[in-house]
């Protein structure tokens, strides 16, 4: 059995926490009776919640912001889905990740505070973008493209708080389904206008997490102290994109538009990032089940359905 810790006087830190992901934890910590802070570059109120400023690019923070602290939570990292992937933003990308993990690192080990876990965000992007057969689990090796690399030397980076000695847990993120301001959304965008579109050939999986279970699974990461290392976030079922863009038509009554959507016009459009809509794999979610976790949504219809039911 795993040995679950108590939440009672526990103190959460959370980089990036004004982000969608952020948000919806900070709620689920606050409920389950957490206390939670989080680390901004604005330092503004945020309900319960102090905001702490830093300012990663120049390595700047007040030390003591970590007193007290048991856990922190790293979701900071530049959206990858703004702005068209040029070198400059490429670089940001993976800078707004890797530089702030090595930061909160020598923070944390130079004032010798006494963290009981670390737990960073990853994403499933780890895998490569491609569309194959394949269901990649965690013991499987990064792939090489853009992505694959930045997913790779983030949690690299976050492998220095495991060396040190302190529990780490990294988070391979799916797809996350969420109502107002997601990947979903983004595909929800010819809806107003009385039609669904596909994208490609259609046969690309889209690996996808309900927000709920994604914050479900980081209260895990927290209370069982069994957890550790890195874990898939993505859903049981497996689902084409054809498949996923067909459940949408039926839910919203609204068509899907025929034909497809060409590749080259996608890639005219976004360029590199057409990839990540472009391609996918299966990706298994037995570890952390096997670790004690139960989705609440593990069926795309009724994860749909609990999202999109007032539209």
């Amino acid at each position: 059995m795993p040995e679950i810790l108590s939440n009672i006087q526990s103190h959460i830190l959370i980089t990036g926490g004004s982000g969608l992901i952020g948000k919806y934890l900070t709620s689920a910590l606050l409920a389950e009776g957490f206390s939670v802070s989080h680390l901004s570059r604005n330092q503004d109120k945020f309900g319960r919640v102090r905001v702490y400023r830093w300012d990663p690019e120049k390595e700047i923070a007040d030390p003591s912001i970590f007193e007290g602290i048991d856990y922190i939570i790293h979701l900071a990292g530049a959206n990858i889905g703004e702005g068209r992937w040029t070198e400059k933003r490429k670089s940001e990308i993976v800078n707004s990740r890797v530089n702030t993990t090595r930061f909160l690192y020598k923070l944390i080990t130079e004032n010798k505070f006494p963290l009981k876990a670390f737990i960073s965000a990853s994403a499933v992007g780890l895998y490569g973008s491609e569309t194959s057969e394949r269901i990649f689990s965690e013991n499987d090796q990064p792939a090489d493209d853009f992505l694959a690399t930045t997913c790779r030397l983030w949690e690299e980076a976050a492998d220095a708080f495991e060396k040190s000695g302190i529990r780490t847990v990294k988070i391979r993120t799916a797809m996350v389904l969420e109502k107002s301001d997601s990947a979903l959304t983004r595909l929800l965008m010819t809806a107003p206008f009385g039609f669904l579109v596909r994208f490609g050939n259609g046969y690309q999986y889209i690996p996808w997490i309900h927000i709920s279970d994604l914050c479900g699974i980081y209260l895990k990461a927290i209370k069982d102290k069994f957890v550790a290392g890195a874990y898939n976030a993505a859903a049981p079922e497996h689902t084409t994109h054809n498949e996923f863009i067909k459940a949408l038509g039926i839910i919203l009554k609204k068509p899907v538009l025929v034909p497809n959507i060409p590749s080259f016009m996608l890639s005219a459009v976004l360029g590199e990032m057409s990839g990540v809509i472009l391609n996918g794999s299966r990706i298994s979610c037995q570890k952390i089940i096997n670790a004690g976790y139960s989705f609440s949504f593990g069926n795309l219809n009724v994860a749909l359905a609990d999202l999109l039911k007032n539209q």
